[in-house]
C-alpha cells in the first residue's frame, strides 16, 4: 500500500501540532501536572496522549522531577529556549531588578552572559543619585581570569572550561591580577563556598567590582549579575555585604529568565 507524500506530510503535522499543544498546557499551568490533567484539557484521544507523553520524556522535553506522575517542561527545552533568547529578550526581564537593585545598591549594576566560549556584560544600570560618583564597567567581552563576572561563572563551569581558562594566556593587567594556575584554581573554590566572586583591581587600579553566579534549573550558571564601583567605596567589608544582596538578586533573576523562557516554549 502507498501512502502519498501529502498523506505523510499531513500527518507529521498533525502529530506535531498535538505535541506542542501539550508542551503549551503543561507550560501555562505553572504547576507539576499529571498526564489525566493534559490529557483532558487537550482533547486529544488517551491512548495517543500517552504515547506523545511517552516521546516528550524519551527526548527530554518534560520530566517528572518528584517521581510522581506529575510533569514540568524539562531542562532540555528550557535550554533550547535559553539559547534562543536573544540579549534583548534577557535584558528585558532582568532590567527592572537591575535598576531596583542599582537605586538599594546606590551603585552601578550589571549582567553577565557566558556564550560561546565568552563571557560579555549584557545589560548595565547605573544609579540614579546625581551626586553619586559612579563607575560604568561598559558592555561586551570580559576577561576570563580577571573579572569578577568572568569568575561567577566559570567557578561553577563544567571542568573543560575552567582548564581552557586555566591554560590560556593569563595576561596580567595590574599587579593585582591573578597569573597562575594555583591562584586561580583556589579562587574558583572559594566563589563555591561564599557563592559571589570579586575583582579587586585587577583590571583598573582604582576599581573593585563583586558578582554573583545565576544558575538557570538545572542547565547551570549561564549568567552572572554583578555591582561596580571606586575601590575607595568597595573594600572587603563592603564587597561581601553586597555580594551576600547578589545571590538574592540571582534567584530572582534566574526566576524571571525561567519564565521568560516558557513563557515563549
Amino acid at each position: 500500500m502507498r501512502v502519498s507524500l501529502k498523506s505523510w506530510k499531513d500527518f507529521f503535522q498533525m502529530h506535531l501540532q498535538r505535541l506542542i499543544h501539550l508542551l503549551e498546557i503543561i507550560a501555562v499551568v505553572g504547576r507539576p501536572v499529571s498526564a489525566g490533567e493534559v490529557q483532558t484539557a487537550s482533547g486529544i484521544p488517551k491512548p495517543t496522549c500517552y504515547r506523545l507523553f511517552q516521546t516528550l520524556l524519551e527526548q527530554g522535553l518534560i520530566e517528572d522531577p518528584n517521581n510522581d506522575g506529575k510533569y514540568v517542561i524539562g531542562d532540555r527545552l528550557i535550554r533550547i529556549a535559553l539559547h534562543g533568547n536573544s540579549d534583548i529578550d534577557v535584558r528585558r526581564v532582568s532590567a527592572p531588578l537591575l535598576r531596583s537593585a542599582a537605586t538599594t545598591f546606590n551603585e552601578t549594576t550589571f549582567l553577565a552572559r557566558f556564550r560561546d566560549s565568552k563571557i560579555e556584560i549584557i545589560h548595565v544600570e547605573t544609579p540614579e543619585d546625581p551626586g553619586r560618583a559612579f563607575v560604568h564597567p561598559g558592555l561586551g567581552e570580559r576577561p576570563l581570569h580577571a573579572c569578577s563576572c568572568s569568575k561567577a561563572i566559570a567557578a561553577f563551569a563544567e571542568p573543560g572550561f575552567q582548564e581552557t581558562i586555566l591554560n590560556g594566556t593569563l595576561k596580567e593587567f595590574t599587579d593585582h591580577t591573578k597569573t597562575t594556575r594555583e591562584d586561580l584554581v583556589a579562587e574558583f573554590d572559594l566563589i563555591q563556598k561564599q557563592g559571589f566572586a570579586d575583582c579587586d583591581q585587577e583590571i583598573d587600579i582604582g576599581i573593585s567590582s563583586v558578582a554573583a553566579p545565576v544558575a538557570v534549573g538545572k542547565i547551570g550558571v549561564s549568567f552572572s549579575v554583578g555591582a561596580v564601583g571606586p575601590v575607595r567605596r568597595f573594600g572587603n567589608d563592603y564587597r561581601r555585604e553586597i555580594g551576600t544582596q547578589l545571590k538574592d538578586l540571582a534567584t530572582k533573576i534566574s526566576g524571571a529568565i525561567q519564565l521568560c523562557n516558557v513563557g515563549e516554549v
